[in-house]
């Protein structure tokens, strides 16, 4: 199953790791540094034009990828339950 980030862009369910609020993970160092060294490594792909809320941090076939997304957590938890339990 896939889950909608917005943007056109869908990633799928079962390599979601995690969904996190910006507002609230950007206050610790240790988060703002992984978001850091994610952009320098090319992990870090958008699905907004606009100011993201959230970011998507997944992994496929080995590979991290951090997705920005203007959809806020609560959206995207709420998208991910309703996939699970049709």
């Amino acid at each position: 199953m896939y889950l909608s980030i917005g943007g056109d862009m869908a990633v799928r369910t079962s390599s979601i790791l995690g969904i996190f609020d910006l507002d609230n993970t950007t206050t610790s160092k240790h988060t703002r540094a992984f978001l850091h060294q994610a952009e320098e490594l090319g992990q870090v792909v958008s699905a907004t034009d606009d100011l993201p809320k959230a970011f998507v941090l997944t992994s496929e076939y080995g590979l991290p990828r951090v997705y920005l997304t203007q959809l806020n957590a609560a959206t995207l938890e709420k998208r991910l339950l309703a996939n699970r339990n049709p």
